[in-house]
């Protein structure tokens, strides 16, 4: 992730005070507001690891016929990430 985590929460908290302020959500509860937002940023920004590490297993396996065609590494990386990311409808 980019980010680090207590950044993470950092933003959550100035996030849901934001829409607070703003007069978008009413709530009783903001440390339990705070830890859903939380998570849900965390989610999303862990998103880019979790299909790079997709990439890498993927290209693992056709590592031997990459050397045999002459597919460089980095553009097989990039080639596959991208379909991942169409596959799981992500913005990278």
């Amino acid at each position: 992730m980019i980010f680090s985590r207590e950044y993470v929460g950092y933003l959550a908290r100035q996030t849901v005070k934001q829409l607070i302020d703003a007069k978008m959500i009413r709530t009783e509860k903001l440390t339990v507001v705070q830890e859903r937002v939380h998570g849900g940023l965390q989610e999303e920004l862990s998103l880019e690891d979790r299909i790079n590490e997709e990439v890498r297993v993927i290209l693992e396996a056709y590592q031997d016929e990459m050397r045999r065609t002459g597919a460089g590494y980095a553009e097989m990386f990039k080639k596959v990430k991208t379909e991942l990311a169409r596959k799981y409808k992500a913005v990278l």
